[in-house]
């Protein structure tokens, strides 16, 4: 693409239901690993890629996050409050259209995040690589994605196929596919005259799959998501183990 993105959505409303008990107290993205916030991790992540300006949606302990990301400068924070109502992924991202703008943004899951990984392209980071391998005369969306064997915390199975040419459709969990890594890159076009209320991003996946557009690029490195309490030890060993390495 002529340009990387410089805004971003980062999804941090959800409830965190299977994090409890320590989602009693505090929202999700505030739980810490290795000393740091999943939702600093995040946007450090952002802002590393060049993001200036990076919208988080609040839902669950809404002002909890408000107050944790007021100092932050790189990337700027703007909030989008859905002390109302949970949107879902992709209700979210349209509430949050008038703050994100008319360019293709990227999206990020607070709940994920990966440790660098080693590769060509001078060592590119996956966001700044994500942007590198965007086309938006073919792709509606550019989805990043991990194997299983670079996951940890991942449960389920796989999401997606890819093509030749990057093309995705989905894998039912077929051991030759890959996982959906929780960062992605959106022509915000494809949500003109969505509908308000709950909306998953899934259902705009399948449009784009159905439509050929849809793509997606491996990343390098380790990918660790945190669904529950049992995953911290797991992420923070994964955390060492990168960091011992790169010693």
């Amino acid at each position: 693409m002529s340009a990387r993105p410089k805004i971003a959505m980062v999804l941090a409303g959800g409830l965190g239901k299977r994090m409890r008990p320590i989602t009693d107290t505090i929202p999700k993205p505030l739980v810490k690993i290795a000393g740091r916030t999943l939702l600093d991790r995040g946007l450090d992540t952002l802002a590393a890629a060049g993001v200036e300006k990076a919208v988080v949606n609040v839902h669950h302990f809404p002002e909890q996050i408000v107050a944790h990301v007021a100092s932050r400068t790189r990337p700027k924070v703007a909030i989008s409050d859905e002390s109302a109502g949970l949107l879902d992924s992709a209700g979210g991202i349209v509430k949050a259209l008038p703050l994100l703008g008319r360019e293709p943004f990227y999206v990020l899951n607070a709940d994920t995040f990966w440790i660098e990984g080693e590769g060509s392209l001078g060592g590119e980071p996956n966001l700044v690589r994500l942007a590198l391998a965007w086309d938006a005369a073919k792709m509606d969306i550019l989805l990043m994605l991990a194997d299983l064997d670079s996951a940890t915390g991942h449960t389920g199975g796989t999401d997606f196929l890819v093509g030749g040419d990057g093309a995705l459709r989905r894998a039912h969990n077929d051991p030759a596919g890959l996982i959906y890594a929780g960062a992605a890159i959106i022509n915000p076009a494809i949500l003109a005259g969505a509908p308000e209320g709950p909306l998953s991003l899934n259902r705009y996946f399948d449009e784009a799959i159905a439509e050929g557009r849809l793509f997606g690029l491996a990343m390098r490195g380790s990918w660790i998501t945190v669904g529950t309490p049992a995953a911290i030890p797991l992420a923070e060993a994964a955390v060492e183990r990168a960091l011992a390495g790169a010693a």
